[in-house]
């Protein structure tokens, strides 16, 4: 299980876990670097400047491995500069830009030799930030967990590929060897793979939340504009069968008037995190998880090794049946 990603980073296996919001942490960041894959947090996670500088120093003092930070990039982060720099003071390995332009990012990483790589869902703004020397492009598919893309990895990876030539992460809809296998063979350098790690023991959320990726599968995934305004998938639970996914009446409408759209977004998305924040940590009934269909393949609650061990078991068995098949 190689490709250009390990090189890039200097990593075993061709895998970023993916940044997940409430759920990756320290302890997440720490075995991933240790099962041969590098880990990627929201700065997010951590609700202030003093919290990120001792998590990422806590991190750094357990592993020398490359370890990774996602920055929401753009005006609905009031904290993006000081989260960038207080990133660079702490020896991070790469950046993953998602929400406006990676310019400044790009501009400051470069100049201590830290890579950045930036959320993509098609050509045209993967031809803005491979214009402004992103290092790699973040191929967000129509299979991806939280914020979807809307063309499938079939499509996206090999235009993307035929077009730039930086390498190319697959992102989304993968949840196991052979589907890592069937990436790679697209043409992608890599894949950013989040959901199968929910159902990990170091994941902080509630084991209620552990337990619905289980139990739940790739059918019980829906995608709402409930949490943030954009496209994001849940899992059906009973309560999310109560709410609708769609927004109602008023909420569109605010969302449709170009004085009022900037501010009734950031009131979704704020009422959204709060909801999943509720529901992450703690028992509710109005339960609200955040997952990718690619959940169908977490059989049960696991550590995060064990989760990589068995991607690259199947990568193999996988290899090895194609070999077989195509004579």
């Amino acid at each position: 299980m190689k490709a250009a990603l390990c090189d890039l980073l200097g990593i075993e296996y061709p895998i970023i876990m993916a940044p997940m919001f409430l759920v990756t942490n320290n302890q997440m960041m720490i075995e991933a670097a240790n099962a041969g894959i590098a880990g990627c947090i929201p700065a997010l996670n951590y609700r202030t400047i003093e919290d990120l500088d001792k998590g990422l120093k806590d991190i750094r003092s357990k592993t020398t491995k490359p370890i990774g930070v996602n920055l929401i990039v753009n005006q609905s982060n009031p904290l993006y500069k000081k989260q960038l720099f207080k990133c660079l003071d702490n020896g991070i390995n790469f950046f993953l830009t998602s929400l406006g332009s990676p310019e400044e990012t790009v501009r400051e990483s470069h100049k201590l030799g830290v890579k950045v790589f930036c959320d993509v869902i098609d050509e045209n703004y993967a031809a803005k930030v491979a214009g402004l020397g992103a290092d790699g492009l973040i191929a967000v598919n129509n299979g991806a967990g939280g914020h979807l893309g809307n063309i499938p990895a079939s499509i996206l990876i090999p235009a993307l590929k035929k077009k730039f030539s930086i390498p190319v992460i697959s992102a989304g809809g993968v949840g196991n060897g052979a589907g890592i296998l069937s990436m790679l063979a697209l043409g992608a350098d890599g894949l950013s793979i989040g959901s199968p790690f929910i159902a990990t023991t170091e994941a902080g959320v509630s084991n209620e939340y552990k337990q619905a990726c289980v139990d739940y599968g790739a059918d019980d995934i829906v995608v709402t504009t409930k949490l943030s305004g954009s496209r994001c998938t849940v899992i059906k639970t009973p309560y999310v069968e109560k709410i609708g996914t769609d927004q109602n009446i008023i909420e569109s409408v605010l969302n449709k008037n170009k004085q009022l759209k900037k501010y009734a977004k950031m009131l979704t998305f704020y009422k959204g995190m709060k909801s999943l924040e509720k529901a992450a940590f703690g028992a509710t009934y109005k339960t609200v998880w955040c997952a990718g269909t690619s959940i169908e393949f977490s059989e049960k609650i696991k550590p995060l090794a064990e989760v990589v061990k068995q991607f690259n078991e199947e990568f193999e068995i996988a290899k090895k049946d194609l070999a077989t098949r195509l004579g």
